[in-house]
């Protein structure tokens, strides 16, 4: 299996961290955080500054030379505010190199910020929603994805630049959008030939006790990997997480192509950390049931650095 590069997630106004210090134009814990998650491993540091309904322009470019006086990985800018990519495109070093989060397939979206990508020749982050919302199946991931690259198309923006992300929801809320998701994403090259795929990873472990989101995530990345996806937008400070897309662990790449193919497997058979990712991938495949007890009763027992 290969590589999945890894978007770093912390660096989010929503963190109790981050956001004072955006606010306050503090630099030294965002380059703090810049610096582990480059060293972390991550390939792209995600900066997300939500609406970022009042300033959000000055904010962007601030966060952006705050970021890029530490660390040379290139950026994904996040923000509802087109203001504030604009001015975070104007002041990145490598616009060719951002990434521009999101376009979806709604109408002032497609105006507004296809020509933003057109001007800076960035990528862009095709996320599949629409007029009606969060689509319902395949098919509707289908569609966004579709009119969001024939959109692309008659921008003449290369379709290499265009990222497709088919919405990752929580497990414990509708296990049958997990489902669709893994259905779609290996469909991707026949809805928008040339994409590339990504997808913010942590939302499938949303709505479950904090301390079980790694073993949640990691067990749906191992199937996105499985899958061939290009990359997550992930937290770069789980070590486990960085190896996995970073093609070290081959036992669980293994494990996770025998589940995917449908291969009987003995669970019991299976070490502690196995039996997680296991049980992980079950539940995110939808043949069991989500329940926070079927994977807390292992967490105990699991070895963190097992991997090594």
């Amino acid at each position: 299996m290969s590589k999945v590069l890894c978007l770093a997630e912390s660096i989010n106004i929503m963190s109790k961290t981050i956001g004072p210090a955006i606010k306050e134009r503090d630099p030294k814990p965002i380059q703090k955080m810049a610096i582990e998650q480059e060293k972390a491993g991550a390939d792209y540091q995600d900066l997300n500054l939500g609406p970022a309904r009042k300033g959000g322009d000055e904010m962007m470019a601030w966060l952006v030379k705050t970021v890029e006086e530490v660390s040379s990985l290139p950026l994904a800018m996040d923000s509802t505010n087109h203001n504030a990519i604009i001015a975070g495109l104007k002041a990145t070093k490598n616009p060719e190199d951002a990434i521009v989060n999101s376009i979806t397939a709604q109408p002032d979206s497609l105006k507004t910020r296809m020509p933003i990508v057109k001007e800076f020749n960035c990528n862009f982050v095709a996320l599949t929603l629409s007029e009606e919302g969060i689509p319902r199946d395949v098919n509707e991931r289908g569609m966004c994805a579709a009119d969001i690259y024939n959109h692309a198309l008659e921008y003449d923006i290369p379709v290499e630049k265009m990222w497709i992300d088919p919405i990752v929801l929580p497990v414990c809320v509708d296990p049958g959008q997990v489902a669709s998701f893994l259905e779609f994403l290996p469909l991707i090259p026949d809805f928008a030939p040339g994409a590339k795929s990504t997808c913010g990873l942590s939302n499938i472990s949303n709505g479950t006790p904090t301390e079980l989101r790694p073993y949640l995530n990691r067990g749906y990345q191992a199937m996105h990997k499985y899958l061939g996806i290009y990359s997550s937008i992930v937290d770069a400070y789980d070590a486990e997480m960085i190896a996995l897309c970073h093609d070290e662990i081959p036992a669980v790449d293994e494990l996770t192509k025998k589940l995917m193919e449908g291969e009987d497997v003995d669970e019991k058979s299976l070490g502690v950390e196995l039996q997680v990712y296991y049980r992980s991938i079950k539940c995110c495949n939808g043949d069991i049931l989500y329940s926070h007890s079927w994977i807390e009763d292992l967490v105990d027992k699991y070895n963190k650095d097992w991997y090594k």
